[in-house]
Parts: C-alpha cells; sequence; structure tokens
C-alpha cells in the first residue's frame, strides 16, 4: 500500500509544484524557499525538536508549545515547519527568533530523507491530524518518537482514514497520541490505535496568550477610523461571503445608519479582488493599506493588511469570524472570544466543531445560518451594549475555563527528551 502511495505522490507532486507556480505570477511568496519543499534548507548545527503546523491555524496553536520549549530546553535546537505560504509567513513573525522556520517537504522518499538528514529531530510533533506515510515511516525508521498533538479525526473523516488504514497503522501503533477530545481518542482507538498511548489533553488553541499591546491597538484604531460609531468585524471571509456579509451590513445601516463594518478578507490573493468587487457596489469605503485616505460617511474598511486582524477585533463591538457562512469549514473563534468580544459565526465551523461547541453553549458564542439572522443579530447587539457584555464575559470566560492544554501535552513531551 505504501508503495503504491508513493507512486502516486511521485505523480501528482508536479502538478502541486505547477499550482506552487501559477500562485507565483501572482504572490512571488510561493516561489521562495522552493527547495525546501525537496528536503532542502536551512538546518540546525545538532538534533533538532520539530514541530510541525501546517498553515495559519495550527502555527497560531503551536506558538505557545514552542515558545515553552524554547524556555525549557533553551540547549535543544527548534525546527518549524509549514505547509502554506501564509503559515510560514505567520511562523516566521511569530517564532522566527525561536526557530528555523520553513516549508516541510513533499512526501516522496528522497525528500523526507534528506529533511531527516539536515534537521536530526530528537522528536517530531505533528498538529493537528497530518497523517504523511512516508515522513512517519521515516520516523518510525529512525526511532524519532512522535507526537500527534491537539490531534483530532471528524465523523465525516474516519470512513476515509478507514479505508487507508494500513498506511497510518505504524503511526498509530507507536505513536503518541494527544486528542483533543475523549471523541477525538475514542475515534483513533477505534482505528487501531495503541490505548496506552492515547490521552486525552485538550486543544492547545485555548492556551494562547493575547500580545500585551491588543487591547491599546484595538482603542488607537477605533479613534482612528470610527472614534463614536458603532463597529463590526467580519475576519476571515472567503468568496462568496463577503456578498452575504455587505447585505447584513446594509440591513445593520438601517437601524444604525452610522454602522461602520471592517471588512477582513482571508487570503492576501483576494484583497484586490474584494477592493474591485466594493467599488462596483458602489460602496464608501477605504483600505487600510492606504491609512490617510478619507471618505465621508464610511461604510467599509476594506483591512488589506497581514497580521493585524486581532488588533480589529479588539476594535470592534461584534465580531463576526468568517469560512462558517460558505463551507470553508470556519476559522479561529478564539481570538474575539478571548477578546471579550460577542462572537457570531455560520453553522459551517467543522474545522473547530469542538471549539464552536464548547463557545455556543456556554452563551459566548451564536450561530446565525444566513445573512438575514447575520443582520439581526449585529443590529440588536450594537442596539444592547449591556447584553454586548454579557455575552463578551461568557466568551472570555470559556477560553480561560479551557487552558492547561499545554501542561497536560508537555507531560507527555518531556520524557521523550529526557531519554
Amino acid at each position: 500500500m505504501r508503495w503504491l502511495y508513493t507512486l502516486f505522490a511521485y505523480l501528482v507532486a508536479p502538478v502541486f509544484c505547477a499550482v506552487l507556480w501559477f500562485r507565483g505570477l501572482r504572490d512571488r511568496r510561493y516561489w521562495r524557499n522552493f527547495g525546501e519543499r525537496f528536503g532542502r534548507g536551512p538546518a540546525p548545527d545538532k538534533p533538532s525538536i520539530w514541530v510541525h503546523a501546517v498553515s495559519v491555524g495550527e502555527v497560531q496553536a503551536a506558538a505557545v508549545l514552542v515558545r515553552t520549549l524554547h524556555e525549557r530546553y533553551a540547549g535543544i535546537p527548534l525546527v518549524v515547519t509549514t505547509l502554506s505560504a501564509l503559515g510560514d509567513e505567520r511562523a516566521r513573525t511569530l517564532l522566527g527568533e525561536r526557530a528555523i522556520v520553513r516549508y516541510m517537504p513533499l512526501d516522496l522518499p528522497g525528500a523526507v530523507r534528506r529533511f531527516f538528514n539536515q534537521v536530526k529531530p530528537r522528536i517530531a510533533v505533528i498538529f493537528e491530524t497530518e497523517l504523511w506515510p512516508n515522513l512517519y515511516h521515516e520516523c518510525g525508521r529512525r526511532r524519532v518518537p512522535l507526537v500527534l498533538a491537539s490531534a483530532r479525526i471528524s465523523p465525516r473523516a474516519i470512513g476515509r482514514y478507514r479505508s487507508f488504514l494500513t498506511l497510518f497503522r505504524e503511526v498509530l501503533s507507536h505513536g503518541i497520541i494527544a486528542a483533543q477530545g475523549e471523541a477525538d481518542a475514542a475515534r483513533f482507538r477505534s482505528l487501531g490505535a495503541n490505548p496506552e498511548r492515547t490521552h486525552v489533553t485538550g486543544n492547545l488553541k485555548f492556551d494562547f496568550a493575547l500580545p500585551a499591546n491588543v487591547t491599546t491597538k484595538g482603542h488607537e484604531l477605533r479613534q482612528l477610523y470610527a472614534a463614536d460609531r458603532p463597529v463590526w468585524v467580519a475576519g476571515s471571509t472567503h468568496g462568496g461571503e463577503e456578498e452575504l456579509v455587505l447585505e447584513a451590513h446594509r440591513a445593520v445601516r438601517r437601524a444604525h445608519p452610522r454602522a461602520l463594518l471592517v471588512l477582513a478578507p482571508r487570503h492576501p490573493l483576494r484583497f484586490a479582488e474584494v477592493g474591485a468587487w466594493l467599488e462596483k457596489q458602489n460602496v464608501r469605503f477605504i483600505r487600510r493599506s492606504n491609512p490617510s485616505a478619507r471618505t465621508p460617511d464610511l461604510e467599509v474598511l476594506l483591512v488589506d493588511t497581514m497580521g493585524e486582524l486581532l488588533d480589529f477585533y479588539a476594535m470592534g463591538d461584534v465580531a463576526f469570524v468568517g469560512g462558517s457562512l460558505v463551507t470553508v469549514g470556519g476559522h479561529n473563534l478564539l481570538e474575539p472570544a478571548a477578546l471579550g468580544v460577542p462572537v457570531l459565526a455560520g453553522p459551517h465551523n467543522f474545522n473547530s466543531a469542538d471549539v464552536a461547541k464548547i463557545l455556543v453553549e456556554r452563551g459566548g458564542a451564536e450561530i446565525v445560518k444566513d445573512s438575514t439572522e447575520l443582520g439581526a443579530r449585529v443590529t440588536a447587539l450594537l442596539a444592547n451594549p449591556a447584553e454586548r457584555e454579557r455575552i463578551g464575559a461568557l466568551a472570555r470566560a470559556s477560553v480561560e475555563d479551557n487552558r492547561g492544554a499545554l501542561e497536560k501535552l508537555l507531560s507527555l513531551i518531556d520524557p521523550l527528551l529526557r531519554q
């Protein structure tokens, strides 16, 4: 089975590289450090701790672990890998001073061997459930301990895992699985995971720390763009979702004529596209990348910059987290929740179903099924400061009460590093 998988991987690799090349025509970040995709790149001078986080969300979750490992094991180099250009950029911003950041190699035997020869991992920590047969086979061959951190399997994905079970039997039997919840742990055990090596540690995403100055930055943004206006933020939106958000905003402005929408598309490649679309809609908007721009009765502030979404959440009265009114699977609900901002999301939150469930059950977040419900809830919340305060407090408490995954995960990692 692994031989067939490897043959398939060799056939797919040129397609993957072609996709990166075409994306690079619009965004040169996709062309940078291309050799790392084949196992060639910066390397430590001695055996390292290797942490893999596929993209931005996983990088955010892994950051707290990497910082702690850097302090606890100062003499051991850290290597952080990602798959996406956005993840790579975010990892360099958050962790570049503490770790070597590079791309994960393609799951081809030669690329994997070169990567291991360079990085020389003493341990591999993989977020969240990235399953790479050749890479994990190499971990076993070199006796590198493997930990799946914040591991999860959705109910709808378990059938696919069963279909290819022989590819993953090695990691299930010998790897340590630190599952997000008991339901995830049970699914891993049903696939044949070693019960003695399967643990419930919780979701590390709850253990993130807000930047010390985020509230100050939010206040400064409020003074700059909307000192005396109601503001709601739509973060990490996707294609097909901006239309729904703008429709909701028009309903909001019928009740709150001076309300401002802060619109932050998820992907930089879409910034110009969304700006052009807003122009066609005759929306009065300005771009964050042009801070000197001003327009009377501003309707929308388009966030076409990177790394500022958290500051804008701190600016807002209400937050809608995108990727959830369309079938993308949702994004990080915890950032606005930790800031004490009432959280709204669409019905599609399968990327972080446990997080959404906790926040909704605790009353810190609400699910809206369409633009009509979104507009109605934003309108109601903007009219009721006491209700915003109540929901925001529940959201913040939900985050605080679910911290602790970091120490549980470290209790599994520490013995492996002290062997």
